[in-house]
This record gives C-alpha cells, structure tokens and sequence, in this order.
C-alpha cells in the first residue's frame, strides 16, 4: 500500500487528485490537503481518497459535461471527509456515482447540490439475490447530504446499501428513492424538508431503517409501491406533506415504536393489495384518518394510540381486513372507527375516547367483530348499521351525548356481555326492521330509555338488565316485537315498559322491581307475558298497568316536513354554459371570483389526478353568508350544476330544505327525516337555509344538535356523492359551524353575499320587466334608484325579493292605470312609468 500526497501550490506531490488516481495502484491512500478542487474524480481501482487530518475543508466541485462529480468503479473504494459539490450548471448529474459491481464507502463526508446514485445490474433474470459477485455496495456513515436535486439517494437495480450517522437536509425532490431490488439499512438517518417523499420504493425494494427521523416531506413520509418493503423502527415522521407512511400495490409496510405527528393527510394508509403492520406506535394530529384501509389492503395494528385525526381515526373500505389489538383512539373530531364498503375489522381491548361523531361505526357491508373494548365518552359509542353480521362481546360503553349503542342495518348485529352506562341519550337502539340479538347485557344510569324498539324490529333479548334510566327501561314501538328472556327492570322513572300500538313483543321470566309503574301499553298492544313478575308479584297479562302521563309516545313514520325542491339539470350542459348563466347574475361580483377560483381549482385537482398526482385538499361544501335575498339559492343551484358539468357530482339536482325539514318534534324522529333530506339531495346538492336555526341560542336540549351529528355523520357516509352548503346570516353562521367539530372541519370555505347597491336593484327590476314583456322609462329608472337608495335596510329588507316584490306591485299599478284609459296603445301597455312605482314599500 502506497500513501500519496495532494495538495495546491506545491503541498504534496499531486496537484489535482486525478493525477493522484491515475497513478496509484489497488490499495492506495490518497491523501488531500485542503483546498477547492474543480474536477472530476474516478476511483476505477480500489483506492481510498480521505482528507488530511488536520489540513482544512477539501472540496471538490465536478465540471460540467453530465457525469459525477466523484464516480467510484472499483470494488473496495473509499472517501473520506471531502466535501463533495454535483456540476452547479446541471440539474440532473449525480454528486456521486456508484457503477453496478462497485463498492464504494462515504465517510464523514458533504454531499451537496446533487444526489448519491447507485447503479446495480436490473437484469429480471438474477432476481433479487443481493448475495455474491456483481451486487453494487456502498456505505454512508456521518456523512451530510444537502441541497439536493430530484433526489438525495438514488439506489437502482442490485444494490445493497447501508447509511449510518447521517443526514439528509434540503432536497428539491425525494430524499431517497430505491427501484428493482435495491436493499438499504439504514440507522440514526436524520431527513428533513423534501420537496417530494421522504423515501419512495419500488419494484422489490426493501428498506430497514432504524431510530431515524423524516420531517417536513412536501409529499407522504414514506411510499411504497409495488412489491417493496419498508421495516422502520423508532421512526419520527413529523409534517409530511401527505401521509406519513402509504403503502400501495403489493407492498408490506411494517413498523416499530413509529411516531406520525401532524401529517397533511392520514397518518398510515394502505391500499390495493398492500399489507400494513404497525406496533406501539402513535398516530397524533393526522390531517385526514389516522389509519386508511382500502381496496383489499390489509392492517394489522397493535399496540398504538390514534389522537386528535381530523377525519375518523381509522377509516375502511372496499374488502379491506384490519385487526386492531389493545389500540387507543382519543379526541377525534369524526367516527374513532368507520367501516365501510365490504371492509372487515377485528378489534381486540382496544378503547375510543371522546370522538365527535361515533366510536365504532359500520354501515354498507362492514364487518366488525370486537372483544373487550371500551368505548367512553363522544357522540355514539357503537352504530351498527350493516348488511352484514356484526358482534361486540364483552364491551362497554360509558358517558356519550347521544345513543349508546344504536343497531340499524338488515345484518344480524350481536351484542354479548355489553354494559351500556351513564349516555345522555337511550342505552340501546333498535333501529327499524334491523335484526339483533342481544345476550347477558346491562344498561344502566341512562338519561334517556334503556332500550328502544323501533317499529318493524323483533329482536331476540336475553338476560338483560336495566336499572336507574330516566325513562322507560323498555320502550317497543309500533310494529315492533322480540322476544325478551330472563330480563330484569329496576328503578326506572317512567313504565318499566313501553308499549305502543300494534307491539306484539314476547316476556319470559321478566322481572320488574322499583320502577314509577309496570307497563306503559297503547290500545292496540298485543304483548304476551310468560312468568313475569312485578316487584315480587306475578303479572297478569289481561291487567296490564296504563301508561304514566309522562311516557312518550310511538314514533310516527318517519316524514321529511317541508318542501324539498329538486331541481334536475339537463344532462348535455356544458359547464361554460353554466357559468355565462352566473356571469349574467346582477352584481355578486366578489361570489363570482370566489366560483371562478374553485372552478379553477376543481380543474386542476383533477388534472392532477389523471396525472398520477395527490390532489390539493379540497373541501366541496359551502358556507353562504348573508342577508336574504342576496342570490344564495340560485348560486346553489348554478354550484350544484357547475360540479356536474365537471364530473364531480352525478346529479347536480338542488334539494332546498330548512329546520322544519330536518328535526323531528319527539324523540327518534330527527334522525329519519335527516337522513330521507339527504337521501333526496344525493348526487346533488342539499341546501340548508338558516342553518343556525338548528342550534338555537341558549337551549341545551334541542333536536336540532341531533340533526347536525346526523348531518355530519351523512356527509362523512357519502362524501364523494354530496354536497351541503349551509346559509344564513353572516354572524349567525359562524356560531352555527363552530357549534358541532364535525361541521367546522366539514366547511372551510365561505363565501359572502354582500347586499345589492341601488343600481344593482334596479337591475334586477329591469330583469324582471324583460322576462314578463315590460320595460321602464328612463325617468322611472331614475325614480326607482331613488327608491332604493332611500329604503330602510333593517330586517325587512329583502334585497333581490324586495326589487321582485316592487316589480309586482308596479305591474299592479300600471293594470290600475291602463284600465283607466279606453283604448291604450301596445307602447303603453309595456310601459312601467315613475306613477307605477309604490308610494311606500
């Protein structure tokens, strides 16, 4: 082994460390003084190039011509401590080349403005075998990589790599990309801000990464595609620009004590056919789920909390599979699980705290099985409403605002040893017609009744016990029936139970003891008693107890009040055509900048996924802010048809509803008829007029909040078929969105419809004259600017519907006014004059 010397002016025996490669054999040391050295290096034997101790900063700048700055082609080659610059004039020429075959190490050292590429043989033929001759290996340890173009590691083909001590900061593009069967382990990697992902593997690509952070990625901290594999163990992932870890294809993601902080989209996704694994981790602030599951992609997650999601924590659809072990959901602003499509999940002594909407949802065909769950606090503890079979065993659920376990779909749902306690609501819903059999379970300390019985449902109950519900502890609608074996009602305020007309429900072996009265029963009712007892006494059927003044009521059909107006437009209309129908809106101009801007937007969201891009977020529904009369409904009703000339609704039909469409006046009416609005409105959209009114000021216990969480819950249900737009005046509006989390992370755009100026009132007064053959005078013009300018604009101010109303009444006066003359001419019986106009309005 042979040393030799470079340095500038005379300092060693080479003045460029080219002549120093050129003339040093296998095995030898070049040693660099320090200084700038523009040229490029290529170690095509095994030579180590290092830096003199000692001598100051070595770098070397690559020329320009394309090619890296350092190329290492030999087998065992070596560089230590050099700051290594890529050619400033060529964005795409690597700062480093390692040629397939080649092994290179990079100790201690700088790369800057260009990407370390590793080139290794793709040929299909050998496989994924990184063993033996031919395998391209190199080695990073405490180096710095930085400023970097398209990427700051490259590794192509049969490549194995390890990175050690290092970090990777600034890069205009991905941090590392791997493709073929490239393989990197990597420890204690420090990758900040990229422009694109942290990592993206492809192919076979396998990466080990290990105690290692990845913040701030314009795009997903982590992407798997094809068949790749990512095993990351004591990960911080924090601010990625999509989510943090996506696997798809056939990819398998698995990790470790991983931490996904403040994610712009979900946490973890995986879709296709990809498989995720994740144990003791933390998914916290995720800006969409904090779990994602689609398509036939498989979970399985242990151990690992999901805090404060903007979306629901975990989210399922299409055939996806996921099990869930000692899981922790908390603070979540939607569902803490949502299953739907034919999506499975198995949940296992996992907990959800305090969620917005509903802790354990399922609807479509979602399967869902829990064991020892506890489900505390929130909107609804657990919704089943599958047409598939559901079970929760051995469960709890504690302190929810509304109901606690509501079951509603044609799928059998189980409830076994579930302990329902302390929900501001009914313990137990049965919705209508739903199927269910509920096994050994408790309800107790309950502000509404223990369990309901909607009409059409006949479930099968055993061993159930009901104690200390403010109202009654079994309430059976019209309709409704079952069979109730071995039950026991303690304590209740009102009838232990409740039956209404036609409810032909079955007691066996009932035991009612402390309750306000025994039955509560319609005419109608046609219940039959086996072994029943009353506070020790056994019950005679033909002498039922009558009903406490206080019990409520059977539930009526469910009915949607109102009038909902759907308007359908016409299939072959273009979306210019739309929008020169908005261009033609007297005045509106700011709400016409606003639409312009979301249409741009729109464009391009969906440019960019026909490219293969993630979209920009983007939220369809509205806030229409101000006065009446300012043009809200028909710039729904152009919104609405303005998304269906762009293929983002498939109706674009209006369905215009208001509080008396939506909330029922007793309890389990609101419910149906939001649900029958929305169900109107889909494809299309529903609008909300004076949407406030469904939180009115100072009143806790209105229906109207049961609208909103119903409401949300739809939205979140059928978020690619509908959209809501909410109006009403501007202050009253925003206590309404801040009202319910759901909303406020629902509606993030508003748009404010400002009042019409007197020449834009007349305006639409001339509008209207056009369309029904009138026209003003110019002194009636005039006289009608005045009459605007001078009305008061209090409460009674409609805007455009006062300009409509004005109109009719000068139609009014002008008939007055013809009829007065014997034979008026054509030019007169069109004409509005300034006498046409209301001496007060």
């Amino acid at each position: 082994m042979t040393t030799r010397y470079v340095g500038p002016k005379g300092r060693g025996s080479f003045r460029r460390i080219g002549d120093a490669l050129r003339a040093a054999g296998p095995g030898d040391v070049i040693v660099v003084a320090g200084g700038e050295y523009a040229e490029q290096l290529r170690l095509d034997r095994s030579v180590a190039v290092v830096a003199e101790p000692g001598g100051g900063q070595v770098t070397v700048t690559g020329v320009p011509g394309g090619e890296p700055t350092v190329v290492a082609e030999g087998l065992e080659c070596s560089v230590r401590g050099l700051t290594i610059k890529a050619p400033a004039d060529d964005a795409a020429a690597p700062a480093v080349g390692v040629a397939g075959g080649a092994g290179l190490m990079l100790e201690d050292c700088t790369i800057s403005g260009g990407r370390i590429h590793a080139r290794g043989n793709e040929n299909p033929g050998q496989g994924s075998d990184l063993s033996g001759y031919g395998v391209t290996t190199l080695m990073i340890r405490g180096c710095r990589l930085e400023q970097g173009r398209l990427a700051a590691i490259h590794l192509s083909g049969r490549v194995q790599a390890k990175l050690e001590d290092s970090a990777i900061d600034t890069v205009d593009g991905i941090g590392v990309v791997l493709s073929g069967p490239a393989y990197l382990d990597a420890s204690r990697l420090r990758l900040n801000q990229t422009s694109g992902y942290g990592f993206r593997l492809r192919g076979t690509s396998k990466l080990v990464s290990t105690d290692g952070t990845i913040r701030q990625t314009g795009m997903a901290g982590v992407l798997l595609e094809d068949g790749s594999t990512a095993t990351l163990t004591d990960i911080r992932i924090e601010k990625a620009g999509g989510p943090g870890v996506h696997a798809t294809g056939s990819a398998r993601s698995e990790l470790t004590d991983c931490r996904v902080r403040d994610a712009r989209a979900s946490g973890l996704v995986a879709q296709d056919s990809a498989e995720l694994i994740a144990t003791d981790c933390a998914i916290t602030d995720a800006g969409a789920n904090g779990l994602l599951v689609s398509d036939s992609a498989s979970a399985t997650v242990t151990a690992t909390r999901f805090d404060r999601p903007t979306y629901s924590a975990v989210h399922l659809t299409g055939t996806a599979n996921v099990k869930l072990t000692d899981c922790q959901i908390r603070e979540g602003v939607e569902h803490g699980i949502h299953v739907t499509a034919s999506a499975r999940v198995e949940l296992v002594r996992c907990g959800i705290q305090d969620v917005g909407l509903t802790a354990l949802s399922a609807v479509d065909a979602g399967f869902v099985d829990a064991e020892d769950c506890r489900f505390v606090g929130g909107g609804t503890g657990v919704r089943l409403e599958s047409t598939t079979a559901t079970n929760v065993r051995t469960s709890s659920v504690s302190g929810t605002v509304g109901t606690g376990v509501e079951l509603a779909g044609a799928g059998l749902a189980t409830l076994d040893a579930v302990r329902v306690s302390g929900t501001k609501a009914a313990g137990i819903v049965v919705g209508t017609g739903a199927a269910a059999t509920i096994d050994a379970s408790t309800i107790e300390n309950c502000a509404g009744s223990g369990l309901v019985i909607w009409s059409e449902a006949t479930p099968t109950v055993s061993g159930l016990r009901v104690s200390a519900v403010a109202k009654n502890g079994i309430y059976v609608a019209e309709k409704a029936g079952g069979t109730y074996t071995d039950c026991d009602v303690t304590g209740t305020k009102y009838p232990a139970l409740h039956l209404a007309k036609t409810a032909a429900p079955t007691f066996k072996h009932l035991r009612i003891r402390d309750c306000s009265e025994a039955i509560g029963q319609e005419d109608g009712a046609v219940p039959v008693f086996e072994d029943c007892f009353v506070d020790g006494v056994a019950m005679k059927q033909e002498t039922p107890v009558a009903a406490a003044a206080g019990a409520t009521s059977a539930p009526a059909a469910a009915q949607v009040s109102g009038a909902l107006d759907e308007s359908m437009p016409p299939d072959d209309e273009t979306l210019e055509d739309v929008l020169a129908e908005l261009e033609e809106q007297v005045g509106l101009d700011r709400v016409k900048r606003d639409v312009q801007s979301m249409v741009k937007l729109m464009q391009t969201v969906r440019m960019r996924e026909e490219a293969g891009l993630p979209a920009p977020p983007l939220s369809r529904h509205l806030v229409f802010a101000g006065n009446p009369g300012t043009g809200k409904t028909t710039v729904a009703r152009l919104y609405g048809r303005i998304l269906k000339a762009l293929g983002l609704l498939r109706k674009g039909h209006l369905v215009e509803v208001d509080r008396t469409a939506l909330v029922g006046e007793y309890v389990g009416h609101t419910g149906p008829k939001t649900q029958a609005a929305v169900t109107q409105a889909l494809g299309g959209v529903l609008f909300i007029d004076e949407a406030y009114s469904l939180a009115p000021i100072g009143i806790g216990n209105d229906f109207g909040a049961e609208a909103i969480a119903t409401l949300v819950k739809l939205m979140e249900d059928h978020r690619n078929d509908l959209v809501v737009i909410v109006a009403g005046y501007v202050n009253d509006m925003s206590r309404f969105i801040g009202s319910n989390p759901g909303l406020s992370s629902r509606f993030t755009r508003t748009l404010q419809f400002e009042d019409y100026t007197a020449a834009e009132l007349v305006g639409i007064v001339e509008h209207q004259a056009r369309g029904h053959q009138y026209e003003l005078t110019a002194d009636a013009k005039v006289a009608l600017s005045t009459l605007f300018e001078q009305l008061p604009r209090g409460e009674g101010f409609g805007n455009g519907r006062s300009a409509r109303q004005i109109f009719q009444a000068m139609t009014e006066r002008q008939a007055h006014r013809m009829s007065e003359l014997r034979t008026p001419t054509p030019a007169q019986l069109v004409s509005l004059e300034v006498p046409d106009l209301p001496e007060s309005f």
